[in-house]
């Protein structure tokens, strides 16, 4: 599916917008991309959740993209700004970082982001290199350039104006200072979720006072999580998250919809746009199988956060497991005396640590038939083994375990 030829600049401009949200303004942009001269690619990251899933990739696969192309890469490190606490979708004032926090978090962000950028060409920048100097003076001349009611039509400003949460004065500072990050790096193209809009259009605004020529934009969606609802979140355990080990993460791009497949094909950079566009024509042609774009799929995201050799590994173990009934190569062992009480042998003191959230995602998954030993299905989460033996436990379908009573 790769294709090693030079896109032309339209080729290369539908390969970017692939999968965008939205681009600001796409004449701008593809005047741009015609010119010889590097583009500056600039996306900005606070260092405030440094345990990095496939949704949180969207960006960095859209700047690898940009790298591809031999634009610069400017992955800026908000540490300026991660002890404001960035306000965007918060219905109350985020608590602030101390900059011990922010200098552990941005080590960490710098060595999962290199899983997707080249390490040796891209820039790696932190906002304090430049927002430290400013004086008090250069603030109030910052703070100038922007109302309060401007500030207020941001979506979460205005709610929490509305419902009279507070809203600290520092935090009307942040979409600007983000803006200025902007102005100091001299940016031509800034990238960043919709939910960060009002931000990037600062940037540009400033830009533009400064008399700079005003960044295009290019916003990327909130990827779906592995449910197809909801936007991929830990909390949600809806999530791939790109240090997982490569079995899990092949295990769950295979059980994702066609639908969804598709739909990670597009956001996540996996193809060029004449790629994308032949996999969708072969795909409802039947010339490809969704099955074979799926494990594709799963095998490119594995190797490209892992390696090849892990992801043809997970797809074997896959096939052997899911389509030919093998147990695990790697099944855990547990073993648990018959003299222990029986508390301790109950199909719920071993599962739910396990394989299960809590006791109630248990019963369900025993009363959807999702629970068997050796093969019998067990509707009563309070079993209990009872008797010496070697069983083999499965919960649901990726949880196995052998089990030794003795």
């Amino acid at each position: 599916m790769t294709n090693t030829s030079q896109p032309s600049v339209e080729e290369a401009f539908e390969s970017i917008k692939l999968g965008a949200s939205e681009i600001i303004i796409e004449n701008e942009l593809r005047e741009k991309m015609k010119s010889a001269k590097p583009l500056k690619i600039k996306a900005g990251f606070d260092p405030t959740a440094p345990d990095l899933h496939l949704g949180h990739t969207v960006v960095l696969n859209r700047m690898r993209k940009f790298q591809d192309l031999g634009h610069e890469i400017y992955f800026l490190i908000g540490d300026f700004t991660g002890m404001i606490g960035d306000p965007t979708g918060k219905n109350e004032t985020r608590k602030a970082l101390n900059a011990e926090e922010v200098a552990a978090n941005a080590e960490t962000y710098k060595q999962q982001v290199f899983k997707i950028l080249d390490p040796a060409k891209t820039k790696v920048v932190f906002n304090s290199a430049w927002l430290a100097k400013l004086t008090a003076a250069d603030m109030i001349r910052l703070t100038a350039t922007h109302t309060v009611a401007r500030m207020l039509e941001r979506d979460d400003f205005s709610k929490r104006f509305k419902e009279n949460q507070p809203i600290s004065i520092h935090e009307f500072l942040y979409p600007l200072l983000q803006g200025y990050d902007s102005v100091a790096i001299e940016a031509d193209v800034e990238l960043g979720g919709t939910d960060q809009k009002f931000n990037l259009l600062v940037g540009r605004e400033l830009q533009r006072i400064r008399g700079q020529r005003p960044q295009s934009i290019i916003m990327s969606p909130l990827l779906e999580g592995t449910d197809g609802v909801n936007k991929m979140s830990k909390s949600l355990g809806n999530y791939i998250g790109i240090n997982e080990p490569a079995k899990e993460m092949f295990g769950k791009v295979m059980r994702i919809s066609d639908e969804l497949m598709l739909r990670y094909y597009e956001v996540l950079g996996i193809l060029s746009f004449n790629e994308y566009q032949k996999l969708k024509t072969d795909l409802s042609t039947g010339k490809v199988h969704p099955k074979t774009a799926k494990v594709d799929l799963a095998k490119t995201i594995v190797t490209r956060y892992h390696s090849a050799s892990s992801a043809k590994d997970a797809a074997d173990e896959f096939e052997r497991v899911f389509a030919q009934g093998a147990l695990p190569q790697d099944i855990q062992k547990v073993e648990i005396p018959l003299s222990s009480p029986a508390e301790t042998r109950s199909l719920t003191k071993i599962a739910v640590p396990l394989f299960a959230d809590s006791n109630s995602a248990l019963r369900r998954l025993c009363e959807q038939n999702g629970v068997s030993v050796d093969g019998q299905k067990i509707t009563d989460p309070k079993f209990v083994f009872d008797k010496k033996g070697t069983f083999t436990l499965k919960v649901g379908k990726r949880g196995f375990l052998t089990l030794v009573i003795g």
